[in-house]
């Protein structure tokens, strides 16, 4: 069948043929727990598309820690989420990253055509919504595409909105397109968008989880504003991969042992061994940078175990800026530092559309590493959800491939345009 016979009224073909049907790794509310279990290969429906969505045909995936989340059905069930809002699937495909080719536009979309090789941003909103239409940031109200929508990159087909889809950087195979969009916009907004705290040349960057797939496009952001990346990180091995993509120093973690919630601000004894730890992860930070200077900007992610000290060792006046909870939501703030201090914490999601065409931009222009660890098999997706769950994926992205069919495939630069 052609594609025109997949599309709903108002969509337009572009590209090829469409089958009705497609291969995806499916997540189900009775299998939520272990990703290995969690998800698992089943043909569906190729999804039909909206004239303002396009239909692109994956080539790789990249796997991110929501759908860690979304396969235990922990902290929502997001199937029962959007089931509330009206939508009839009672299932989930998941994969917030895509590199591909479009197979399909729908009437309303402008900015991609037949055939572009393409990569997908994780920024999902509906353009009808009063606060979007009134021209304040879109994704104060927006979602995240692969975890709070369904039909994302784990799958033959996915289906975005047209805004979302940008060009694959030429120099880059489908594997090394697919890895690092999500991490890196949400880097990218979280050091340059928020006025007045916006990463700037001199600065100390606090980086939690510097090899991983965000902290390692956190720590290239931070070299190509001139700032001075500190990661921190679970080994020296981790610490030196740092260190080249541009960090100034590490600090190990494991040498320390104050994480979670510090003891009650009454208990004297308690707050004094705590403080004292605190110090010393704060001397740490100084001799890692080679002076007596703390962090303008902690770079936020793992929330729970973290904050305390997050707050603690962020600058006066400068900024704690958290994307996720990956050891957990239950954090606590001493809001002495905060008031006192003046330090600022702000939340950060996802990226609107002139921050994912800045960070984009840079990926194109071969100034930003993708940091492609691994590629794994399309079978693989629920073991390495479960590594990254359990904390033991290696450093960088782990990317799925789908289309593709080995790893290799397509076009790379032999290495990084200089700043």
């Amino acid at each position: 069948m052609t594609a025109k016979g997949r599309l709903a009224p108002g969509g337009q073909s572009v590209s090829g043929v469409v089958p009705r049907r497609m291969f995806a790794q499916v997540v189900r509310q009775d299998r939520f727990g272990d990703p290995r279990t969690a998800f698992q290969i089943e043909q569906v429906a190729v999804p039909e598309i909206r004239p303002d969505e396009v239909l692109i045909r994956v080539m790789a995936a990249g796997v991110n820690f929501n759908n860690v989340w979304a396969a235990r059905g922990v902290p929502i069930d997001v199937i029962a989420s959007r089931q509330r809002a009206g939508e009839p699937w009672d299932f989930h495909i998941g994969g917030s990253d895509a590199s591909g080719v479009v197979q399909a536009v729908g009437s309303a979309v402008t900015n991609v055509h037949a055939d572009d090789e393409v990569i997908v941003h994780p920024g999902y909103w509906d353009a009808e919504d009063p606060w979007v239409k009134s021209g304040r940031d879109p994704m104060v109200n927006g979602r995240i595409w692969g975890y709070d929508t369904n039909f994302g990159s784990f799958a033959e087909f996915c289906v975005a909105q047209g805004h979302q889809v940008l060009p694959k950087a030429e120099h880059l195979t489908w594997e090394e397109a697919a890895a690092p969009t999500l991490v890196g916009t949400t880097a990218y907004r979280m050091l340059h968008g928020w006025r007045g705290h916006e990463v700037k040349r001199g600065d100390v960057v606090l980086v939690w989880g510097g090899s991983g797939g965000l902290g390692g496009q956190a720590v290239q952001l931070c070299r190509l504003a001139g700032a001075r990346a500190v990661a921190v990180v679970s080994s020296d091995e981790r610490g030196e991969y740092c260190k080249r993509l541009g960090a100034a120093g590490y600090v190990d973690r494991k040498q320390f042992n104050h994480w979670g919630v510090p003891p009650h601000w009454d208990d004297a004894q308690g707050q004094k061994a705590w403080t004292g730890e605190a110090r010393r992860f704060g001397k740490a930070i100084w001799e890692a940078l080679g002076e007596r200077r703390n962090p303008a900007i902690v770079f936020e992610h793992p929330g729970e175990e973290t904050i305390p000290i997050s707050i603690f060792v962020c600058e006066e006046g400068g900024m704690v800026v958290i994307c996720a909870g990956t050891t957990g939501y239950s954090a606590m703030v001493d809001v002495r530092y905060l008031w006192v201090r003046q330090k600022r914490f702000q939340g950060s999601h996802g990226c609107n559309d002139e921050q994912a065409i800045a960070y984009n931009d840079l990926v194109r222009a071969g100034k930003i590493d993708p940091c492609l660890g691994r590629v794994v098999k399309f079978e693989e997706v629920g073991q390495v959800h479960h590594e990254m769950g359990e904390g033991s994926a290696p450093a960088g992205n782990t990317v799925v491939l789908v289309g593709a069919a080995q790893p290799g495939l397509g076009r790379r630069s032999d290495k990084i345009v200089a700043d």
